[in-house]
Parts: C-alpha cells; structure tokens; sequence
C-alpha cells in the first residue's frame, strides 16, 4: 500500500512494520523462503491485516522496488542526458549505498523475483532519465537499445563486483575507479586493465560514438 500522507497514524505505522521487517528477513534469508506468516509474526499483526493491504509478498517486493526507483528519479531529475552522465552514474554509486543491505540483495541477487522487480526499475529510471534527450531519441531504435543495455550493465556489472568484493574501497573510491576509466579513455592511456575494466572502456567509446554521429545536429 502506497502511502499518502493522509492515512490514520495506525495504517502507517503497520505498513511501516510490515515493510520493515520484510527488509530485515531479505536480508536474513532467500526470498523464496520468507513467509507472510512469520513476517507476520515479527511485525506482531495477524495474517488478515497483511493481506488488507498486500495480497502477495511479490505486490510487497514491487512496492518497495517503486518507492527505491521514485526515489531515485527524483535524485537525478534535473542531469541532462547524455551530457551528464557521469553525474548520473555517480548518483547511483552513492544512492545504492545509502539504501542498505537490503537494497543490495535485492539489486544484486540472481533470484528471479529480485530480476523481474529489478528489470522493472530499471525501464522505470532508464524512461525518466533518458526520454527527454533529443540526442537519445535521435538514435534507431537498435542503437538506442544497445546504448540502454551497455550503460545498465557497465554501471551495475561495477556495482555488482564491488559489493561480492565486500566493498573493499569507499563508494567515492569506486565511482572514481569507474569515472577513471572514461578518463583513460579520452587520454588512450589504457593499461593494467583487468578485462571487466576494459569492456566499460569500450562501452563510453561505443557511447561516445554513437552520440558523436548525431552532434550535427544539435
């Protein structure tokens, strides 16, 4: 249940609950083992009352995957794409961090209810950030595709491998590490690279070139 603010202080609090504690057990266990009756039961609220309000765990996972995207669409509403794409990126660096363990299971874990929850806010911010740019909607459709698939992946391929690291460097250390490599790019100073390294150097030229084609005529 999406709150607005005018709900009684009791629905707020009990959907507060239910959400938190949902977090806490994706955080505990596999989502294909969380169960609304023990969810239940550490939220102290009985069954019917969750189902008021959710009628599966996949419409409460959804919910809170919303809220994630809203949140971060509105962090980055006001970068120009694709000229401000490396302050994008780094929203997201220092956006995922901040949302916790939970968001990180959720953004990084193979499970195929986090995958659909997650593709969904992926088209969510992907509609928002990039809809508005004359230059990415200047592009076929194939090339706008191939440009959405290279950004998501670079972006949260270096995501992904930081957190199974265990975060090993700062959030500021690893967007630098990622802005680094555009740099090394503009100056062809590429060297002991690892091979994940260089795929996302040849994504910002791919990038480059395909925005490069249509400069013209802007």
């Amino acid at each position: 249940m999406v709150l607005t603010g005018s709900e009684d202080l009791r629905v707020r609090r009990t959907i507060d609950s239910i959400k938190s504690v949902f977090e806490q057990m994706i955080c505990e266990m596999d989502y294909g083992k969380i169960r609304v009756t023990e969810l239940c039961q550490r939220a102290m609220i009985n069954k019917k009352t969750f189902y008021v309000y959710y009628p599966t765990l996949d419409d409460l996972l959804a919910e809170i995957q919303a809220e994630y995207s809203a949140e971060y669409i509105e962090r980055i509403k006001d970068y120009k794409l694709p000229d401000e794409l490396d302050k994008v990126n780094r929203e997201f660096f220092f956006f995922s961090e901040e949302k916790g363990l939970a968001y990180e299971k959720i953004t990084c874990a193979g499970n195929e209810s986090y995958h659909y929850i997650r593709s969904g806010m992926i088209k969510k911010v992907n509609s928002a950030g990039w809809s508005s740019s004359k230059k990415y909607g200047a592009l076929p459709e194939y090339q706008q595709t191939l440009l959405m698939n290279f950004v998501n992946n670079s972006v949260l391929g270096i995501y992904r491998q930081w957190i199974e690291e265990g975060k090993q460097q700062s959030v500021e250390e690893i967007y630098c590490s990622f802005k680094s490599i555009e740099c090394s790019m503009e100056t062809n100073i590429i060297c002991g690279m690892s091979a994940k390294n260089m795929i996302i150097v040849r994504t910002v030229h791919i990038i480059k070139n395909l925005f490069g084609r249509i400069n013209v005529l802007f």
